[in-house]
């Protein structure tokens, strides 16, 4: 008879309390699909509490639950990267392997933790950790492990795309809608990591270590946030038949050739606006969605709530139901005790890439350019003359009536250019003294 297994919940807020009512809730049929009795055997809490089975051992030690005899299994679900760190490598270092989250301590000591992990012989499954229910991990590291991927893009933070959309659909400006979000839980009463795009960073991270085999290099993503979005960029968006999304890009470039410094990857993290017929400008509110262009399948999205008690339990435990089947395999034949669990960033570990991660002055993108200009002759010309002078291509332009101070907004699409270029650029084209303020800029992706 196939023995039980036990799992350590440590924290029991919002995705932990999820975790107890879905395998209370769908226990027979995780038994039906895993062939085995799945039971909590311990949780880890600041604090006794009067709600949770009398049977399952309530121990404020994480340490000690992550060690635990009575256990096979460690759920993370604390968050942070200290703590939570030194249980997670506490319990690789006892044998137990581990389901987590928290995308930050991957992100951050992700290469640690993975090289503790195959030394100990135990996995660390992080579904969780990215896009909440959406099975994107699975999607990247099996359903398209003989595929080349090109490119991906992704909306991978529920609180930006809910204040995009809400100031695109409603006319709101930022600040409101971002109260707005705080009060419906949306984002934190410190909304930092969720507005300036370091939340999205870290996923980025792992998706593009999976995606082109690569250590995990968080601190190269570059990082911009949506706090500088205005109304008034939304609404020429749209005009030009575009909308701002924030998004998430990892991209593999190949270069001119041999030697050719601009081959690597781009990791991005940063207001796109993109066309309003493509599938990510149709993702909404709080959902999350990724794109992946890949060889030969082509482009597929993945979309779906991207946090939650539910979404991000119902991701926990598919990470559990796979840990069961390594377990069972373990126990039918003691000598592979890996069972058939893929590694964890998809790659064989010492098969890793060295591939380059792009400086930001080395990303190539369009552009959406706002410069606002006295209304005299000319001054359009010289605009476009710097913008030529400087190799890039104009795809559109758009001028607006003259304000009351006799100010000009003009709105110029590019084409795709290497960043450096435009820096170039624009610090020519806020020299002139026909511009009255800081030139705009937003990057812009056609997702083709």
């Amino acid at each position: 008879m196939s023995k039980s297994i036990k799992l350590a919940i440590l924290g029991l807020g919002t995705v932990g309390t999820g975790v107890v009512n879905l395998i209370n809730d769908n226990l027979d049929e995780l038994k039906r699909r895993s062939g085995r009795d799945i039971v909590i055997t311990e949780v880890g809490i600041r604090r006794q509490r009067d709600d949770i089975d009398p049977n399952i051992i309530q121990n404020s030690d994480l340490m000690a639950t992550a060690a635990s005899d009575n256990v096979d299994i460690v759920i993370e679900l604390i968050g942070g990267t200290t703590l939570a760190k030194d249980v997670v490598m506490h319990a690789i270092k006892n044998g137990k392997h581990v389901v987590t989250a928290n995308k930050a301590l991957l992100a951050e000591h992700g290469n640690e933790i993975f090289a503790f992990a195959e030394q100990h012989n135990v996995h660390v499954a992080y579904e969780a950790a990215v896009a909440g229910g959406i099975p994107i991990i699975k999607v990247m590291r099996e359903g398209l492990a003989a595929n080349k991927i090109d490119w991906l893009a992704g909306i991978i933070n529920g609180t930006g795309n809910f204040i995009m959309t809400e100031m695109r659909d409603k006319g709101r400006p930022f600040a409101d809608v971002l109260s707005e979000a705080q009060a419906l839980g949306y984002a934190e009463a410190d909304p930092t990591f969720d507005v300036e795009g370091i939340d999205a960073a870290h996923k980025l991270a792992l998706l593009a270590s999976i995606a082109f085999g690569i250590p995990l290099q968080f601190d190269k993503v570059y990082c911009e946030g949506i706090t500088g979005i205005t109304l008034q960029d939304v609404n020429y968006a749209e005009e030009l038949g575009y909308r701002i999304k924030h998004l998430g890009f990892a991209v593999r470039r190949a270069g001119n050739g041999s030697g050719d410094d601009s081959a690597g990857i781009e990791l991005r993290v940063h207001p796109t606006l993109i066309p309003q017929n493509a599938l990510l400008a149709n993702v909404n509110g709080v959902k999350n969605a990724v794109l992946v262009n890949s060889h030969p399948l082509g482009q597929t999205l993945y979309c779906g709530d991207g946090a939650g008690a539910g979404a991000t339990a119902s991701a926990v435990m598919a990470d559990v139901m796979d840990l069961v089947r390594v377990l069972g395999c373990k126990d039918a034949d003691q000598q592979n005790s890996n069972g058939h669990h893929v590694p964890h960033l998809a790659f064989i570990p010492e098969k890793l890439s060295d591939t380059p991660i792009l400086r930001a002055e080395q990303m190539i993108t369009g552009y959406y350019l706002r410069v606002h200009a006295y209304d005299s002759p000319g001054v359009l010309a010289d605009i476009t003359r710097i913008l030529s002078d400087a190799g890039i291509n104009i795809d559109a332009i758009l001028q607006k009536p003259a304000h009351k101070l006799g100010q000009v907004p003009v709105i110029i699409l590019t084409l795709p250019v290497v960043e450096s270029q435009m820096n170039l650029a624009i610090e020519k084209i806020e020299k002139l003294d026909t511009i009255t303020d800081k030139v705009v800029r937003i990057r812009l992706d056609e997702l083709a």
